[in-house]
């Protein structure tokens, strides 16, 4: 069972902007903190930013100032808005719930398929 459904990945040149949709379903958005995280290959998963119930928000530092992250309670939705992409940009973006276990970061469900952002130079 797909819990959570991301989209809105494509091909861009460097500058551009997208914006990316993870759906999920309400017993898992509601209440929950939600992150977008990306893989490029040959690299480590990485958490990009968070957002809380509450709309508080962590970013990595590569993409501060560039990447807006926000979330549409009623939809049961979380938006990644990406401008001022750079060819490092490119990766396999997914959502999930991020949690902590002592000082293990971790996320609470099954990676998905993600979607794919590819930034030419």
């Amino acid at each position: 069972q797909v819990q959570l459904v991301e989209s809105g990945g494509g091909l861009v040149q460097a500058g551009g902007s997208l914006r990316l949709s993870c759906a999920a379903s309400r017993t898992i958005f509601s209440g929950s903190t939600m992150g977008w995280y990306r893989q490029a290959p040959g690299k480590q998963r990485e958490l990009v930013a968070r957002i809380t119930t509450r709309s508080n928000t962590v970013y990595a530092e590569s993409v501060k100032g560039r990447f807006t992250i926000s979330r549409d309670n009623a939809k049961n939705t979380v938006y990644l808005q990406m401008n001022s992409l750079k060819p490092e940009d490119t990766a396999v973006y997914y959502c999930n719930v991020p949690y902590s276990y002592g000082s293990s970061r971790l996320v609470l469900y099954d990676w998905g398929q993600g979607t794919q952002v590819t930034v030419s130079s």
